[in-house]
């Protein structure tokens, strides 16, 4: 089969490797869509991880065989998978913080070599220990929308970190793909979202999908690092906060750009015991100063989020297949699997017409 093997940093391979072999208690599944997800983009960019690797983790796919001890999937079937399932026992899961599991933190699919998802080749292996996570697409689904269940997953566990009740006023800071679904999940919840960002067309999206305000920042090099509008200074982002939220200041941030200067402008734009979510920041060793003050006294929680709960596969599988949240909107671009490396490319430096970047092969997104 087809495979592109990822050999060092920046250096995405196309080669042919062997159809992985299955267990009795396994699926093979022919990868049909995934997805260019952000936390691959450092693993190939900044080579963190030891090659050789396929990565893709965002896959939705046919069965095309089965184990023997395989029970409630047939070949034929279309499924989106989730690669990480925890083991619902341990003393971390017993908390509900299934990603530091040490059964979630393995990869349970793969198309050859150290398990990575295997999504950008065409056939993978899927285990028995993350079996409980492949969820069936419905037929009048693509298999478009089935990638997109796991990153949907991630976001909708962060929105469950937040304590809101309907009418808070959230800030959804960066509209790329992650920041959509935040502001789609948040508004589905009555909650009065504010997006920012630096491109129209996707401040435009926002605004469809539900943000009650929307505005455009750019940065400003001025020493604080803060973001404003090319408008000027009457206008800037705590003049809009004040009166969205009538003076009274945000009751969530939900920061969705790997940006410590937007963590910082954040953290003085929310009310005491407000909560400030960090979502893209996955890059260890990023030092940020803040206010600690503002935590203590003011009582404002700074609030981390990472990686999907299987505890909500169905609920994001009701989301994504009655459309309620229509990832279709959401993807902009195809490319076939030997452009895999130029899919990466798109998704770690967009456009402004770019949104959710995927990698379609076989039946495509059928």
């Amino acid at each position: 089969m087809r495979a592109v093997v990822y050999r060092g940093a920046n250096d995405l391979r196309l080669e042919t490797l062997p159809v992985p072999r299955i267990q009795a208690n396994e699926i093979l599944v022919r990868v049909g869509v995934c997805g260019v997800c952000p936390t691959d983009i450092k693993k190939i960019h900044y080579g963190t991880v030891p090659p050789p690797r396929v990565f893709g983790h965002e896959t939705a796919g046919r069965v095309v065989r089965k184990g023997a001890l395989v029970r409630g999937f047939q070949v034929g079937d279309r499924v989106a998978l989730h690669h990480h399932v925890p083991c619902l026992d341990c003393h971390a899961c017993r908390h509900r913080a299934f990603a530091q599991c040490s059964q979630y933190k393995r990869t349970g699919i793969t198309a050859g070599f150290e398990p990575a998802g295997g999504g950008y080749a065409e056939y993978v292996r899927v285990m028995p220990f993350v079996l409980p996570g492949v969820v069936k697409i419905p037929g009048r689904n693509s298999l478009l929308e089935g990638a997109m269940l796991e990153p949907v997953n991630t976001v909708l566990k962060a929105v469950k970190r937040l304590m809101l009740v309907k009418g808070d006023t959230v800030l959804v800071a960066g509209q790329g793909p992650i920041g959509l679904m935040f502001t789609r999940l948040l508004a589905l919840r009555g909650i009065s979202v504010l997006a920012t960002d630096l491109l129209k067309p996707r401040l435009a999206l926002a605004a469809r999908l539900g943000a009650k305000r929307v505005f455009q920042v750019q940065p400003e090099h001025s020493g604080n690092g803060s973001a404003k509008s090319s408008s000027g200074p009457l206008d800037d982002l705590r003049v809009v906060v004040e009166r969205f939220t009538h003076g009274r200041g945000l009751d969530a941030a939900v920061i969705a750009v790997p940006s410590n200067a937007v963590v910082r402008q954040a953290q003085t734009l929310v009310r005491g015991a407000g909560q400030v979510l960090l979502f893209s920041h996955t890059r260890r060793g990023d030092a940020a100063s803040l206010d600690l003050a503002a935590i203590c006294v003011d009582e404002k929680d700074l609030v981390g989020s990472y990686s999907a709960d299987f505890t909500l596969q169905k609920e994001v599988a009701n989301l994504i297949f009655s459309r309620k949240l229509d990832v279709r909107q959401l993807i902009t671009h195809e490319f076939p699997l030997e452009q895999t490396a130029a899919a990466v490319d798109l998704a770690a430096h967009p456009t402004p017409q770019s949104l959710k970047v995927v990698v379609s092969q076989a039946d495509g997104g059928r």
